[in-house]
């Protein structure tokens, strides 16, 4: 039964977009209008490589069996969705017309899986051990997510690394590390059927005979895409420096011992949470995959590029460590140069 997919963001959600029509389902991306424009009139290209081969296959929207379009946010019909993905920068969900469609969102009561590096707010309020948590200045702005049911947002933790090469068109993804999104399940069980029905359709997909790496995998625990923060604060975010951003293997690789150290105290924060270490990835097997992150983190491009927010887990797993009273050293270093860098693009009034 082909299912009918609501993605906000056309860039990393492009990924996850592509793997459904492979598997006959139809998704719509959310997207500038002029975004919207160039995909409906010459769909989009995820280049990927397949496992043994050399070189990224591109794969085009326009030759898979599910049905792609794109949406600028107001022109979004949301009766046709069974299913949301939140697959933009959290900051993104500050501006208008988008917090006008999340508004419509939540009133529609529509399942979301998110994408996103960072929770939505909605759902860590899952997880008791958030309940009295101050955590909203970690967000941008933390109201555009009052109007959702907890139960009804669930999250994916984006562990496939994909970029936008800089000298494509808008509608071209690369993706560097294939590997798979993770998804906790939702509350409602006919929703968590939805999510493992798109899991195993998925899963079915092959090219040419070959299986296509990045897979959708759905888990019955709520800290599994929780995992991811462990990496964030290791690698992504110390790809930011008082200066040039380095590359992931870089950050992670210059003083393996202190990134150890760094990754280790995240696990056991989530682990306070309520985590169990099999949630978690070992720190070797992350290690390992960084060796092959050769740019900068998103996050340190989008601080090069002179952007003035960018998602903050950095703050976020501070914040939950300093209220759990696990603080951590390394991290307050990070959100320093993080804090230093944003404030330079504030332009004294």
């Amino acid at each position: 039964m082909a299912r009918n997919i609501l993605i906000l963001g056309a860039s990393y959600g492009s990924l996850l977009a592509t793997k459904l029509l492979m598997a006959g389902h139809n998704v719509t991306l959310v997207c500038r209008r002029k975004t919207a424009e160039l995909i409906n009139r010459e769909g989009t290209e995820v280049r990927i490589k397949l496992r043994d081969e050399a070189v990224h296959r591109a794969i085009m929207s326009r030759d898979l069996p599910g049905r792609l379009d794109a949406s600028p946010p107001e022109d979004v019909d949301l009766e046709r969705y069974d299913l949301v993905g939140l697959a933009m920068q959290e900051p993104q969900y500050a501006n208008h017309t988008i917090r006008v469609l999340l508004i419509r969102i939540a009133e529609a009561r529509l399942p979301c899986l998110s994408i996103m590096n960072m929770p939505p707010l909605p759902y860590l309020k899952r997880i008791p051990a958030f309940a009295r948590m101050d955590l909203e200045e970690a967000y941008t702005n933390a109201q555009v997510w009052e109007r959702f049911e907890p139960g009804l947002v669930t999250l994916c933790s984006p562990d496939p690394q994909a970029f936008r090469p800089p000298e494509e068109a808008a509608n071209v993804l690369h993706v560097g590390l294939p590997t798979n999104f993770k998804a906790a399940s939702f509350e409602d069980p006919a929703h968590s059927a939805l999510l493992r029905e798109l899991e195993a359709g998925i899963d079915a997909v092959t090219l040419d005979g070959k299986d296509v790496p990045v897979k959708l995998r759905v888990f019955d625990s709520l800290f599994v895409p929780l995992a991811k923060w462990s990496m964030l604060l290791t690698g992504n975010y110390r790809c930011i420096t008082p200066h040039e951003p380095r590359s992931i293997r870089d950050a992670v690789h210059q003083d393996l011992a202190l990134s150890r150290s760094i990754y280790e105290h995240v696990d056991a924060i989530a682990r306070r949470l309520g985590a169990d270490p099999a949630d978690q990835v070992p720190f070797e097997k992350y290690a390992g995959a960084a060796e092959s992150l050769l740019k900068p983190s998103s996050a340190a491009r989008a601080v090069a590029r002179g952007a003035p927010f960018i998602e903050r887990v950095d703050l976020l797993v501070k914040l939950i460590g300093d209220q759990l009273g696990m603080p951590n050293a390394e991290i307050d270093r990070t959100v320093e140069v993080v804090d230093t860098r944003l404030d330079e693009r504030i332009v004294p009034g």
